[in-house]
């Protein structure tokens, strides 16, 4: 099954870096936190990550695949949710819900299949393909490959939550 390989145009434009790398062949030079605390577009993510304890981790080895919500996705949760899980107190919550956004491995869109992927936390997500749009338990996934030295970032439009155990 082909997965779609445009992208969303009006995305673009926050990964001019990671555009260039995949356009020209260059070999990437950041790693996924890297790339995404340089997009002013996931400042709510890069913020979240670091209060998860998670950055270091994200920053190693790898590979990983992220699936970076947008502020905008993280505006959608109920009012008063991210202040919540940003403090100490929450850091466990904070850590499990973010690691349900990645899977391990570099799975770029071309080789997204439907079905249950395995997260980090343990959690198994939903990917679901029709008519040519992917969704990972029901957020659009709305740009896809930016690629990093450490993995790759897909972008969605939605925080998705791991069902409660």
């Amino acid at each position: 099954m082909k997965i779609i390989t445009a992208v969303i145009a009006a995305t673009a434009f926050l990964f001019p870096l990671a555009a260039q790398a995949d356009h020209h062949g260059a070999k990437p030079t950041k790693n996924v936190v890297e790339i995404a605390a340089s997009a002013k577009d996931f400042s709510t993510l890069v913020a979240a990550v670091k209060a998860g304890g998670l950055a270091g981790a994200l920053s190693g080895e790898g590979p990983f695949t992220i699936f970076a919500p947008t502020n905008a996705a993280f505006a959608k949760l109920p009012e008063g949710t991210v202040a919540t899980l940003l403090k100490p107190e929450n850091k466990g919550k904070l850590a499990s819900i973010l690691k349900y956004h990645v899977v391990a491995g570099k799975v770029m869109a071309a080789d997204v299949k439907a079905g249950k992927v395995k997260t980090l936390n343990g959690a198994k997500a939903k990917i679901a393909i029709k008519d040519g749009k992917v969704t990972i338990d029901k957020a659009n996934i709305v740009k896809t490959d930016i690629v990093g030295t450490n993995g790759v970032i897909h972008v969605i439009d939605s925080v998705i939550l791991p069902a409660a155990k």
